[in-house]
C-alpha cells in the first residue's frame, strides 16, 4: 500500500514538472516572462511592475481545488483553461486569458497561470480608452455624441458661407486615435450680387441717344462682411447710350476669389414719324435726319415753283407730323407786261423756255408739232420747261402762255430778241439763263426733245429727281 502511494507521488511530481516546463516555454514564446508590458504603453498610463516569481515545489495538496484565488477583471473578461477540466478555474496549472471590453485597454499581462506558490503569474486591469480633445476648426465647430470616448462620433459644421472639405465627421477608435483627418472649412460659396432692373429709355427730342443712370448693384457675402472687388463691364452710369439694346454686366470676387456676376439690359428707343414724301417739284430738308422725334423738316420748291402752305413740319411725340404738307405750284407768270425783257426776266434762272413761232396756224409743221406737244405738258413741267406760242403775223398775231395772252409788243420783241423769222415755222429752246441752246425748223418728236433736254440742259440733281418721279406722268 505504501509503495503504491509513493508511485503515485512520483507520477504526480513528474506531471507537475512537465506542466511547469510547458508554461515556461509558452511564456517565453508569448513574451510574457521577462517583458515589461508597461514599456509598450504610452506615457500617462498605469505601469505594472512584474512580480518576482520564485519557482519552488510546494507541498501539493490535491484535495484542495482552490489553489489560487478566483480572478476577476473589471470591465473585462477572464477565460480560464484548467488541466483538471472546464469546471476548475483556479486550480494548480490553470491558464487564464485576459481581455477587456470595447472601449478599454488591457494594462498588464494578457495571460496568467496559477503557480505552485498559490499565486497567479501576473496582474492586469482594464483602463478606459480616450482620444485627445479635438481642436476647434477655423470658421466652424463640432458636436460629439460621447465626448472623447471610443465610438464617439464628432460631426463638424461650418459657419454660413463656408463648406466642409474632406470628411464631415470623425470617430474615436479603439486605438485612441480619431478616424480620418481634420476637416477644413473653406469659403466655396460665391458672393451674391443683384444688378439694377433692366430699363427702357426714350431718346431725347432731336437726338438718337439718351443719358441713363442707375444705382450700383447690391453685393453681399456670408463669409466676407465687406466686398470691394466689384468690376463694371460696359458703359458707366450717366453715359450716353445709342439706340438699341445694351447689356451692362457686373462681377464681384470675395477674398477666396469666388466669383459672382449679374447683368441687366438698357434699351434705348427712338420715336420716329413715318417718312415724309417730297413734294412734286420740290424737296425736303430735315434736321436732324431719320424723321426722329423733334425733327424739323422744311419744304423747298424747285426754281420756277412756289410753295403754298406752312414751310415746316415737326415730328411729334405721338409719331405724327404737325400740320399739313405744303405743295409746289408753278410760279405765276405776269403776262400783263409791255416788253419782252420784262417777260423773260421772270423766267431767268427759274424756268427753261420752248418758243414756238409760226406765220399761220394752218401751217402743216405747226399742226404736227402741236399734236406732239399736247401730250408733253407733264414731261416738260418735270424738266421745268414753259411753252410760249407766237402765232400769226401782225396785225392779227397772237402770243400766249397756256391761257395767258401776250401783248403784241411783247410778241414783236421776242421775235426780234430771239431772231425768229416770221416767214416759216421755227421752234427755239432756251436754258434758264435765256441762252439759245437749240433751233428747230421742222417738227421734232417728244422723245428727241426730252433726250436733248436731259443730256444737255439738266444738272445731276435734276436728273436724279426726274428719275425718282418718272412714273408721275404715267
Amino acid at each position: 500500500m505504501c509503495s503504491n502511494v509513493l508511485n503515485i507521488e512520483r507520477v504526480m511530481s513528474n506531471l507537475y514538472f512537465l506542466l511547469l516546463l510547458e508554461a515556461c516555454t509558452l511564456t517565453q514564446v508569448l513574451g510574457l516572462n521577462n517583458e515589461d508590458p508597461a514599456s509598450t504603453l504610452p506615457s500617462g498610463y498605469n505601469e505594472i511592475t512584474p512580480e518576482e516569481e520564485t519557482y519552488h515545489t510546494p507541498r501539493l495538496d490535491y484535495r484542495t481545488p482552490r489553489w489560487c484565488y478566483t480572478l476577476n477583471l473589471k470591465n473585462g473578461e477572464v477565460s480560464c483553461f484548467s488541466p483538471r477540466g472546464g469546471n476548475y478555474h483556479n486550480t494548480l496549472g490553470t491558464r487564464c486569458e485576459m481581455s477587456c471590453d470595447r472601449g478599454y485597454r488591457l494594462l498588464g499581462r494578457s495571460s496568467v497561470q496559477c503557480m505552485p506558490n498559490r499565486k497567479w503569474s501576473g496582474t492586469s486591469y482594464c483602463r478606459r480608452v480616450r482620444c485627445h480633445v479635438l481642436p476647434l476648426i477655423l470658421h466652424g465647430t463640432y458636436t460629439c455624441t460621447n465626448g472623447v470616448m471610443v465610438d464617439s462620433r464628432c460631426d463638424f459644421t461650418c459657419n454660413p458661407g463656408y463648406r466642409l472639405e474632406a470628411g464631415h465627421s470623425r470617430t474615436c477608435l479603439e486605438s485612441g486615435r480619431w478616424s480620418d483627418t481634420e476637416p477644413v472649412c473653406a469659403d466655396r460659396d460665391p458672393p451674391k450680387i443683384q444688378c439694377p432692373l433692366s430699363r427702357v429709355r426714350l431718346a431725347e427730342p432731336g437726338k438718337l441717344t439718351a443719358r441713363v443712370t442707375w444705382n450700383p448693384p447690391v453685393v453681399k457675402d456670408t463669409a466676407d462682411t465687406r466686398l470691394t472687388d466689384v468690376t463694371l463691364i460696359g458703359p458707366a452710369p450717366g453715359s450716353e447710350f445709342e439706340e438699341g439694346i445694351h447689356v451692362v454686366r457686373y462681377k464681384v470676387y470675395d477674398q477666396a476669389r469666388n466669383k459672382a456676376a449679374c447683368k441687366f439690359i438698357v434699351r434705348i428707343e427712338v420715336r420716329r414719324c413715318p417718312p415724309l414724301k417730297e413734294p412734286l417739284h420740290g424737296y425736303l430738308s430735315c434736321s436732324p435726319e431719320d424723321n426722329i422725334y423733334g425733327s424739323v423738316c422744311e419744304y423747298n420748291c424747285e426754281e420756277g415753283y412756289e410753295r403754298r402752305g406752312a414751310p415746316t413740319r415737326v415730328c411729334q411725340f405721338d409719331r405724327s407730323w404737325s400740320g399739313d404738307a405744303p405743295k409746289c405750284f408753278m410760279m405765276e407768270i405776269n403776262t400783263d407786261v409791255r416788253t419782252s425783257t420784262a417777260l423773260l426776266g421772270q423766267f431767268y434762272r427759274k424756268r427753261r423756255l420752248l418758243v414756238v413761232s409760226t406765220p399761220d396756224t394752218a401751217n402743216q409743221y405747226y399742226k404736227l408739232q402741236k399734236i406732239m406737244l399736247e401730250r408733253t405738258e407733264c414731261e416738260l413741267n418735270m424738266r421745268q420747261v414753259t411753252v410760249i406760242e407766237l402765232l400769226g403775223l401782225p396785225p392779227r398775231e397772237v402770243g400766249r402762255i397756256k391761257d395767258h395772252i401776250l401783248d403784241s409788243q411783247v410778241i414783236e420783241g421776242l421775235r426780234q430778241a430771239l431772231r425768229i423769222s416770221k416767214a416759216y415755222f421755227t421752234m427755239v429752246l432756251l436754258d434758264k439763263h435765256g441762252v439759245d441752246r437749240e433751233r428747230f425748223v421742222e417738227p421734232t418728236t417728244s422723245e428727241e426733245l426730252y433726250s436733248l433736254i436731259d443730256d444737255y440742259l439738266l444738272n445731276e440733281e435734276e436728273r436724279e429727281r426726274l428719275e425718282k418721279y418718272r412714273d408721275v406722268c404715267d
